[in-house]
């Protein structure tokens, strides 16, 4: 009985579940293999973010576990859904692009804009970040504004990103390679002294 309604699905995919999905999320685009089946996208997030509104106007599927902010400001290629794996947070407040078929883990964390170190209050000058084509970013990664990442690159898990990762490599973090770097003043504002 479970085969008989599977192949029911794969087989009314095309001809019903492909228009009814890229109408509720017309910024979807996926290749015709290799990919979740129109259905089982539906499946998997129609209720939750069309019914419950969790990021419902985000125009392509996003796991209600995850948050997306600004996804206005987000240029996406195909095969990439910014916030469909669960535990994604997106700020794209400082700007996103992100290529073709860029895979997010669990988790990861991209942050377009940064706060001041001297009042965190404000935002930084630092802002946005760009992601190539066929990336696959690790579970528990964290990519920070001004972050350049190539096309063709693999980031292993719990990866801290800033700066500029080439294309055609893969990135790893060992614990030895943290650097502590040391404030040059004072913070601006001491918030025990403000009127409340």
């Amino acid at each position: 009985m479970r085969k008989a309604i599977r192949q029911f699905l794969d087989d009314i995919d095309d001809p019903f579940f492909k228009p009814v999905v890229l109408w509720l999320w017309p910024r979807y685009r996926k290749t015709k293999v290799g990919y979740m089946m129109y259905h089982e996208v539906f499946r998997r997030y129609f209720f939750f973010q069309k019914i419950l509104r969790i990021n419902g106007s985000v125009p392509w599927p996003v796991d209600f576990r995850s948050k997306v902010i600004s996804w206005e400001l987000i240029e996406k290629g195909t095969c990439t859904e910014p916030g469909d794996n669960p535990g994604n947070y997106i700020n794209a407040s400082g700007g996103l692009k992100i290529g073709h078929n860029v895979l997010l883990g669990p988790n990861v964390i991209i942050a377009t804009t940064n706060h001041y170190k001297y009042d965190h209050r404000k935002t930084s000058h630092t802002k946005g970040v760009e992601i190539g084509d066929n990336v696959w970013i690790g579970a528990n990664c964290c990519i920070v504004a001004g972050t350049k990442i190539g096309s063709n690159v693999t980031i292993g898990a719990s990866c801290y990103i800033s700066g500029e990762i080439p294309s055609n490599c893969t990135v790893s973090q060992d614990s030895s390679l943290l650097k502590i770097i040391p404030k040059t003043r004072d913070f601006e504002v001491d918030v025990t002294k403000l009127e409340k």
